[in-house]
């Protein structure tokens, strides 16, 4: 995996070896818990597509940890959303995923944008980049989450009595 960061842009950039569609199919999966999204399920009211809300519930749907907007979705090359995090008060930031068919596979970057300077969400994104890209590579490729996944897998349910208040999903209901 490599990492290029510019200003306020920072790209993980990795190569899987699958077809796009496949990569596109596991990224965009609804309804379903997501290993490479922190063991989250993405949830949203008609499907997504721009201006649709989202957001990542637990399996258990008691709390969001993140909501956002579709900003872009072109199947199978390119998607993004606004970000977030519901336990903080940090301004949102923009995701994007981008998917390019190369020899043997796909190419994968997520970009981050204007992610707020020196504030937790920084340091989440941060640390969420590399963790995404190579649970998501390992899913793909293997069918089961890279260790670090199956932790939080594990660990999961557990937390739940750790979540903030202020992340009960009926604070954070779906609006288009």
């Amino acid at each position: 995996m490599s990492e290029d960061k510019a200003g306020d842009r920072q790209i993980y950039k990795l190569f899987i070896e699958a077809p796009i569609e496949t990569v596109w199919n596991t990224l965009v999966k609804t309804d379903e818990v997501l290993p490479f999204f922190f063991g989250a399920v993405c949830d949203t009211k008609d499907g997504l597509k721009p201006g649709a809300a989202m957001r990542m519930i637990t399996p258990d749907g008691k709390y969001a940890s993140v909501v956002g907007e579709v900003l872009e979705f072109s199947p199978p090359h390119r998607y993004a959303h606004t970000l977030k995090f519901t336990q903080w008060e940090d301004a949102p930031c923009t995701v994007i995923y981008e998917l390019t068919e190369a020899p043997g596979g796909t190419e994968f970057s997520l970009i981050t944008e204007n992610v707020p300077a020196g504030t937790r969400t920084e340091k989440s994104m941060a640390q969420g980049g590399g963790f995404i890209t190579q649970n998501l590579k390992s899913l793909v490729e293997t069918g089961k989450p890279a260790f670090s996944g199956k932790m939080v897998m594990a660990l999961g349910p557990l937390m739940g009595m750790f979540t903030p208040k202020a992340c009960r999903i009926e604070n954070w209901p779906l609006e288009n």
